[in-house]
């Protein structure tokens, strides 16, 4: 990435796009774009990467962190556009049950990125990269320059201080 910013080096933007595109791809339709949309935002989240490359700073995030803040942005933006429910998309909603479990589900979701915020910065990433980014933990190891025991460690100390968080916050 930094290559990327203060040379604009497109060779090293081709294999930065190779690697994230796929998995902002993935993180969007987790989100509930089809496939066809979740290219596209994969492509205007690179496109965007490409054009703020001067604002990346490494020493207040990872290039990961970064990438995916910006899909999480990008995400959010197309979120707010949808437009409203039509009269027979709110006549086809779930019922009473379908509703409380969808409300359960939603709180446990308000919970765990409750957690998540809770964690530090550099616990959250790592987090959201091996579960959000789908990357494995070699690929963290080489993205963070850290030994593979490390990201492994720290992973199992995040997802331990997440059971503890969401335990703390069911009571």
């Amino acid at each position: 990435m930094l290559a990327v910013r203060d040379t604009g080096d497109r060779a090293a933007f081709a294999r930065l796009f190779d690697f994230y595109a796929p998995r902002v791809k993935a993180l969007a339709m987790r989100g509930g774009a089809s496939a066809a949309v979740a290219e596209e935002i994969a492509q205007d989240v690179m496109l965007r990467v490409w054009r703020a490359r001067s604002q990346f700073d490494p020493s207040r995030a990872e290039a990961s962190g970064w990438i995916y803040q910006i899909a999480r942005n990008r995400r959010a933006d197309i979120a707010r556009r949808r437009p409203p429910p039509v009269p027979e998309e709110i006549a086809a909603r779930p019922g009473p049950e379908e509703a409380e479990a969808a409300l359960a589900l939603a709180e446990e979701v308000s919970r765990l990125r409750q957690a998540l915020r809770a964690l530090p910065a550099a616990q959250r990433e790592m987090v959201e990269q091996a579960y959000l980014g789908e990357m494995t933990h070699q690929e963290i190891s080489r993205g963070t320059s850290l030994p593979l025991g490390t990201v492994k460690s720290r992973l199992r100390l995040a997802i331990d201080r997440l059971r503890h968080e969401l335990r703390e916050l069911r009571r």
